[in-house]
Formats: structure tokens, sequence, C-alpha cells
């Protein structure tokens, strides 16, 4: 198997039936050695690395990969959007086993966020709108930050984040709301959990979250 150069995997029989279109540019030789040494953090599914990675990289091969090219590569990998996209999602930071070892710093996963936005806005702008949101509803939730945090640590001088984040804040404060609520119905109530979301018609997996 070989990489294009947005290091997705092509097969010989899927280059063979797209022939007749324009073919993708070969990926950077380190990036395809990447893959074949650690499939699973250059393969089909990108996952976010660690800090240092670049360093494990050549004690583990310092012939294999020469440190010029091995920092070449490792740059473009880190800047295609599949790589974004890890990043964006939350996934901790993972080493040369692909074992999990560390969180993406609340700030990389915002960053990462915006980025994919501005990728993504020109052709659907709505849509990149409604998952950009969506996506930092949960980065905000995850990181347990407040409001006030979340302002003075991810605002941007660019009027179109800057927005986004502000939706992404109001979203989150509905729910904490809507939350709290629930709660102090629940306590008045004095029925348990199922009984409660029965009575409210809420999905008694939905309401076990809200209401821990």
């Amino acid at each position: 198997m070989t990489m294009t150069q947005d290091s997705t995997i092509t097969s010989p029989a899927a280059r063979g039936q797209g022939a007749g279109r324009k073919a993708p540019r070969p990926v950077h030789p380190l990036l395809q050695k990447l893959f074949e040494l650690y499939p699973q953090l250059f393969g089909a599914r990108f996952l976010p690395l660690k800090v240092g990675i670049y360093q494990d990289l050549l004690a583990a091969h310092p012939e294999a990969l020469p440190a010029a090219e091995l920092k070449v590569a490792l740059g473009l990998h880190t800047r295609s959007t599949r790589y974004i996209e890890a990043v964006a999602s939350g996934l901790a930071r993972h080493d040369l086993q692909a074992r999990p070892v560390e969180p993406v710093a609340p700030e990389h996963v915002h960053h990462a966020i915006f980025e994919l936005y501005k990728r993504r806005s020109g052709k659907a702008p709505e849509r990149a709108r409604q998952q950009a949101v969506g996506q930092l509803v949960a980065a905000i939730e995850a990181s347990g930050l407040s409001r006030e945090d979340c302002r003075e640590r991810f605002t941007s001088r660019d009027d179109s984040l800057q927005s986004l984040l502000e939706e992404a804040l109001a979203v989150v404060a509905q729910k904490n709301a809507r939350r709290e609520a629930l709660q102090n119905a629940l306590k008045a109530s004095g029925k348990t959990v199922a009984e409660f979301a029965e009575m409210y018609g809420l999905d008694p997996l939905e309401a076990k979250t809200l209401l821990a």
C-alpha cells in the first residue's frame, strides 16, 4: 500500500480504478516510511502525537529517519486536515506504541477546531459553523473551564471565530441551566432517576447523565 499527499491509504486496485482521474501527488518519502513503521499512528486513522515524538522517532530509527527530513515530514503530517481533525476530536496524545499518554491541551483543541472551521467554511459555511460550535461545546465541557476562563484563554481577534466561541458558550450555559433545573426538580419530587425520567418523558440514559 501507498499513501497520497493527504496520507490517505491507497491500494493498487483503487489506483487502477481511478486511472481516469487526476493522479494524487505522492507523499513525502518519510511519511510513507512512518506509515510502514507505525500504521496505528500514520495509517487509516490518525492519532494526536505525544509531545516529543520527533525525538522518540530519531532515537528509535537514527538511520532510517534523517533528522531534517523527519522534521519536514512531521510538519506536513501535523498540518494535514485529517491530523487536525484528530486533535479537534479531543483524543489523547499517543506514543510510538499508540498508547494514550497525555491529554491534548485545551488551547490546542480549540485552535484545531478554529482551523477546521476556516478550511471548511469556504465550501459550506453554515454546515462548517454548526460542526465547529458542536465541537467547541464538547471541548468546553471536557475542559471543565468556566466561561470566564474560556474567554481569557481562547479569545480570537478574528470576529468570526470569536462569534463561534460565544455561541458555544451560550449553548453550554443553556445546557448547564437545564441540568440544574432538572436536578432541583428531581430533589423536590422525591423520586428515583428512573421514575423521574419516565414522568417527564426523558431518555433514561440522558436523564442519568444529566442528573448524576
